[in-house]
């Protein structure tokens, strides 16, 4: 079974139809791309998936479960997880605490251990301590835990964005648009990172790239999407050399 099955999936706005009879599949462990022109439904996708918008018709499935109707807490806590094109840090907390807020969702304890201080509260609030440092140190971040999210160069709030999603545990991670803002080296090394975070965390990711050298670079399968439907998919060596894809969006970068 497939860990994610996206079936007939369609939205309009006000007569609009911005996306149009979507079918996606995604295996545990695939990493795979969703691109296409300015325009063309890729976050509005990530939006449905995710629950911020309510698709007109069709389906969501996570393990065979739909998730349609689901607030985007609800689809957290059923193992999806996403980042965004403009970063959403707490830029006011420390980094540390950008991870906290995160591990809170998955908390041991209720509202009445954290008012009354009982000992679950303590022990949980160890743990979520304990485990947002070593996540930290994974991101090589650690040595910043202090510092204001505000504070950090734009590649280590970008890496801090994709650690706190990973605190929520997911199976399924959503990547908007990671590589936008970012100089040459910044993109190598999160081409790394992408790679070894599906490796490290046994994850299944979705990225949104218009970075092509990214996508083609990491990406095992990609959905082309173009006006709100998928045109083309397959390999990044097909998806270069498929004559409806480089008319539609690929141009001279497949060159």
């Amino acid at each position: 079974m497939a860990l994610l099955s996206v079936n007939e999936l369609s939205i309009s706005f006000g007569g609009l139809k911005a996306v149009t009879n979507l079918n996606l599949e995604l295996n545990k462990n695939d990493l795979a791309g969703l691109i296409g022109p300015n325009g063309a439904g890729k976050t509005t996708v990530f939006n449905m998936l995710t629950g911020v918008y309510l698709p007109t018709s069709g389906d969501i499935k996570l393990d065979g479960k739909s998730l349609v109707g689901l607030k985007p807490y609800q689809i957290n806590h059923r193992g999806v997880a996403r980042t965004f094109q403009n970063i959403r840090l707490f830029g006011d907390l420390t980094v540390l605490d950008n991870l906290r807020i995160a591990y809170h969702s998955h908390a041991k304890y209720g509202l009445l251990g954290a008012i009354c201080r009982l000992p679950g509260f303590y022990t949980g609030e160890k743990e979520i301590y304990e485990k947002s440092m070593d996540l930290l140190k994974i991101f090589k971040l650690d040595h910043k835990y202090d510092e204001l999210a505000n504070n950090l160069p734009y590649g280590e709030q970008r890496r801090l964005e994709i650690a706190r999603a990973m605190a929520t545990q997911p199976r399924l991670l959503l990547l908007d648009e990671p590589a936008a803002g970012m100089n040459p080296q910044e993109t190598r090394e999160l081409m790394e990172m992408i790679h070894w975070i599906r490796d490290r965390f046994d994850l299944t990711i979705l990225l949104i790239e218009h970075d092509m050298s990214l996508v083609m670079g990491v990406c095992e399968k990609i959905y082309v999407l173009d006006y709100g439907q998928i045109i083309a998919m397959g390999t990044p060596e097909e998806i270069k050399n498929n004559r409806r894809v480089i008319e539609a969006y690929l141009g001279e970068e497949a060159s």
